[in-house]
């Protein structure tokens, strides 16, 4: 069974209707596939929920998203959080809620499923399959 790992930015799309939810849904509908997040991704996608429409709207993005079967992953050992910190230095570029679902898709063996073209750093070095869903 093949691994996506969702960025908060596919999810956000998905539960929004975004341009490249669509893509976002196939690999959540896939049967062949386990569509994971990392708690800080999810957190992203809380707080935007939040600053946008509420407290309730907050809580309805992560029910969706749940809902949905995407799995929410805790990873925090230290050899995880070793590896966030060393990901935030080397592309240097990402945020460190990037460098989660990067730690994650390295550690999983998944496809990040992103539509951060932040990530396009990283292509080059070949840390794990990345999907850019626009």
């Amino acid at each position: 069974m093949k691994i996506d790992v969702m960025d908060a930015c596919a999810i956000t799309a998905f539960l929004r209707g975004e341009p490249g939810n669509d893509i976002t849904e196939e690999r959540i509908v896939d049967p062949d596939s386990s569509c994971i997040i990392h708690a800080v991704n999810l957190c992203e996608i809380y707080y935007d929920a939040l600053r946008s429409g509420g407290w309730s709207a907050g809580l309805e993005a992560v029910r969706k998203t749940e809902l949905a079967g995407v799995v929410v992953r805790n990873d925090m050992d230290t050899d995880f959080w070793q590896l966030v910190g060393q990901l935030k230095v080397n592309p240097g570029k990402l945020s460190l809620a990037d460098c989660f679902v990067l730690a994650l898709a390295i550690r999983t063996g998944g496809t990040l499923v992103t539509s951060d073209h932040e990530f396009d750093a990283v292509v080059p070095l070949d840390l794990c399959p990345i999907l850019f869903i626009r």
